[in-house]
């Protein structure tokens, strides 16, 4: 199963969504896909057993969730991707963008460049490379997480507000 993440963000994040559902019609993604669409509504055209969508759930429910999952395509936000990272989990992060509305900035451009340098996650810059990331994942070994180093997390708030 693949556990797509958007958050709790209050914009839309269509953008992702339809990309995922092309990468299920051209046969990239073969899998059972459960969407956690926040505020994000969006109605899949994909038959019902193959793509799961709801908007939220309890903490305990998701993070068991993904711990099923064999992949996690997640937004980028920070919380997202740490959590499935640290559950040792492949996650490739798709950042949401000020420019079609889905942030009020572009820190989350940042959060995922830097999380990638680090490999914790499989960077995605714009959505239309994901089929190439979900290649990438089969060799992809993820850095996990160490909550004790917050320099990289440090240097993206740096970045983004100096």
């Amino acid at each position: 199963m693949i556990l797509v993440l958007l958050g709790t963000q209050n914009n839309s994040f269509h953008r992702l969504l339809e990309e995922i559902e092309k990468n299920i019609e051209n046969g990239n993604i073969k899998e059972e896909v459960v969407i956690q669409a926040g505020y994000t509504k969006y109605e899949s055209k994909t038959e019902k057993q193959k793509v799961k969508i709801f908007d939220t759930i309890p903490k305990e429910e998701l993070e068991k969730l993904i711990e099923e999952a064999n992949l996690v395509i997640s937004h980028g936000g920070v919380g997202s991707m740490i959590t499935a990272n640290q559950k040792g989990k492949k996650v490739i992060a798709v950042p949401r963008k000020k420019k079609y509305h889905e942030h009020v900035n572009d820190h989350q451009i940042y959060t995922v460049e830097a999380f990638a340098r680090k490999r914790y996650v499989i960077g995605v810059k714009d959505v239309e490379n994901i089929g190439n990331a979900l290649k990438q994942v089969e060799t992809f070994e993820p850095v996990i997480y160490n909550k004790d180093d917050n320099s990289s997390i440090i240097q993206i708030i740096e970045k983004f507000i100096g």
